[in-house]
């Protein structure tokens, strides 16, 4: 085990990027035009880097297994991007959204990288409204904010329901402005199967044209991992179908160390399971934390009579009603952070207050904004004493006009109307915050390899407050990385174009075939989403949003068994050199099924809880998560040893010297 050192400048905290910057090295404009750069994934993360590293003078080429960059995951995205512009007036300050972040992510993320994080956050959205995106406005043409969970200020920039889609299409355009200069060359529908090193660094990857089924060679001088998070390890999940663990799990296996795998956010505002068929789940966006209110019935009779249908929601009195996390957390609400409310919703359940047939649901109630807003919109109107249905009539148009779009989602999939009866959440897997380990730079334990956005574990701890993904995914593409990579393909300015006919790219190409092969032949009759939802199951029940060391230790066996039993029974129709969507899958599946058994060992081995990783034996009276800073405080970065029961583990130890350790209270 070693001690690895993130390279965080020295210094104050404020000065330690400005100084970073100031010293690292840089390459001039005539010197970029000989150095090329492989970036997977076109997400914001992706996008952005691509988009900026190409205006820079780079060339860039951009690899997704999608039919257009446009389509990554974080389109999904829906409620919106933090940023410390303290617009509303209501205290907000760079170090307010640094002090934030870390605690929210449970005193479990690096000082110096959240600071960055927040410092930059400002430049984001004036970059954003430079490209157009629609963000949403006051009446006087102010960009509005809301409140996400965690925090006590509006700093939340959003456009509507849709803030992902926007921002993507932002980055996208960034790209194709490229890709028309001749700067960037996309290969869409192309997938990474492996990393290739050339004298230990990353020098270029093996792709599968998922088209022809062509296994083909791409050199470049650093390769940027961009690929996302882990999250469908669970098979059900918020994630997009495709998304994978498959660029970074491949790095991993070449020697980039994975920190923190247990680490994974269980959204709480989700649509319920309705049952086995379901291949995915949706996510309610958190901004509607800051209008519904989250309640079940206070009587164990009224809940199971509504889940027999015998009773609405609407007919429960307020008096009848328990508020739990208005209860419980009186200063912040409704808008807790994820993990507390994800955990609070499955308390009440799992003590029978449930209220879907499955009983595991809470309601999401809009009835009170509906009737604030419509009373405010009738006395601006000048209507002093409007009638109730005028109230509600008008109400309604405010909440459609800030949420539309997500009740209409609702509406289509679960077949009722969240503007006359409250929405059904649930808690379901949404994020993953750990990831490749990366230094200060961004820069994982390979040479030339970086890792951006959910793909590393850098800036979220233990637990992400709501709306930092898109801030941190555009952080690291627009303004970190295009200043950090410089520092290392400075010393490439001579080196010249990395062929690809070396025995380097000729031994991982073959292996890339012959994995596909021993898949191919396997011969089985089980299908790869049998697998699949398999292993989703035990990570549900073993190591989702309760652990303990006895399910831990019988999930690392399960999964090690179904490991193998994939390898020899698994069933794969057509053919290798063509489409094959199974195949696809079947790789995905494959490092998921080693993902897997490290994550439950990582969970295994810290026996503490924080932010999301919750375990059962380390809780306070009233049943929060309960830390171990003498014994955990650090970052658990796993080095590949050929077995994830082999892993090995490395420490970095985070040092706190900006904020007090102390036990999160939202109370």
């Amino acid at each position: 085990m070693s001690v690895l050192d993130s390279k965080i400048p020295k210094g104050p905290l404020a000065e330690k990027w400005t100084n970073h910057k100031n010293n690292i090295n840089l390459v001039n404009p005539a010197n970029k035009r000989n150095i090329d750069v492989i970036v997977i994934g076109t997400g914001l993360a992706g996008g952005a880097a691509a988009a900026t590293l190409a205006e820079l003078g780079y060339n860039v080429k951009t690899f997704c297994y999608q039919d257009s960059p446009r389509r990554a995951h974080s389109i999904a995205a829906q409620g919106g991007i933090n940023a410390s512009k303290n617009y509303q007036g209501d205290g907000d300050s760079d170090y307010r959204l640094f002090y934030d972040t870390v605690k929210g992510g449970d005193y479990r993320s690096r000082e110096g990288n959240v600071y960055r994080l927040a410092e930059v956050s400002g430049n984001i959205i004036d970059q954003c409204v430079a490209q157009g995106v629609p963000f949403a406005r006051e009446y006087g043409g102010y960009l509005d904010n809301r409140s996400f969970g965690g925090v006590l200020v509006s700093r939340t920039f959003y456009a509507k329901g849709q803030t992902g889609q926007q921002l993507l299409l932002g980055a996208y355009s960034a790209m194709n402005r490229q890709i028309n200069r001749g700067k960037i060359k996309p290969y869409n529908r192309h997938e990474m199967m492996d990393l290739v090193l050339v004298d230990g660094k990353a020098r270029g990857i093996i792709a599968r044209d998922m088209i022809t089924g062509e296994i083909e060679r791409h050199s470049a001088h650093a390769v940027v991992l961009a690929s996302g998070g882990y999250g469908n390890v669970f098979f059900l999940s918020t994630n997009a179908m495709g998304s994978n663990v498959t660029a970074a799990w491949r790095a991993h296996r070449k020697g980039a160390y994975f920190a923190n795998p247990c680490y994974t956010q269980i959204h709480p505002t989700c649509i319920p399971v309705s049952g086995d068929h379901q291949s995915k789940l949706t996510l309610m966006s958190e901004s509607l934390r800051n209008d519904g209110r989250i309640w079940v019935p206070k009587k164990e009779e009224d809940a199971k009579a509504i889940r027999e249908g015998k009773k609405k929601p609407t007919e429960l009195s307020e008096e009848d009603r328990d508020y739990y996390l208005e209860r419980r957390y009186p200063a912040f609400g409704n808008l807790v952070p994820r993990d507390v409310a994800s955990r609070a919703a499955k308390e009440r359940c799992d003590a029978g207050y449930g209220v879907n047939k499955t009983g595991q649901a809470v309601y999401l109630d809009f009835a009170s904004a509906i009737e604030r807003y419509g009373k405010e919109k009738a006395f601006t109107a000048g209507h002093k004493n409007p009638t109730k249905e005028e109230i509600t009539k008008l109400g309604k148009e405010v909440v459609a006009s800030k949420y539309g779009n997500l009740f209409d989602m609702y509406i289509k999939i679960v077949d009722q109307n969240p503007y006359e009866t409250p929405m059904m959440i649930y808690p379901a897997v949404h994020y993953t915050m750990g990831g490749l380990w990366v230094d200060y730079n961004l820069e994982t334990t390979i040479p030339g390899c970086y890792a951006t956005g959910e793909a590393n574990f850098s800036d979220h701890g233990a637990n992400r407050l709501g709306a930092s993904a898109l801030m941190q995914g555009l952080a690291d593409g627009y303004f970190v990385l295009p200043y950090t990579i410089g520092d290392y393909l400075s010393k490439d300015i001579r080196t010249g174009a990395i062929p690809t006919d070396s025995p380097e790219f000729e031994e991982t190409e073959k292996a890339v075939k012959e994995r596909i092969d021993k898949m191919m032949n396997a011969d089985g009759t089980k299908s790869v989403d049998s697998y699949h939802k398999e292993l989703g199951l035990i990570m549900w029940n073993k190591c989702g949003m309760a652990r303990n060391a006895e399910g831990l230790k019988e999930a690392i066996e399960e999964i090690a068994a179904l490991r193998e039993d994939f390898w020899k029974n698994v069933k794969i129709p057509g053919s290798a050199t063509a489409k094959n969507a199974e195949l696809e899958k079947a790789g995905r599946v494959a490092d998921f099924l080693e993902l897997g058994e490290l994550f439950a060992k990582d969970a295994l081995h810290r026996e503490e809880s924080c932010g999301g990783h919750f375990r059962e034996e380390y809780q306070t009276k009233e049943g929060e998560a309960l830390r171990d800073d003498e014994n955990f405080k650090y970052v658990a970065a796993w080095e590949y040893k050929g077995k994830p029961a082999d892993a090995v583990l490395h420490k970095e130890d985070l040092v706190f010297e900006n904020i007090e350790l102390k036990t999160r209270s939202y109370k």
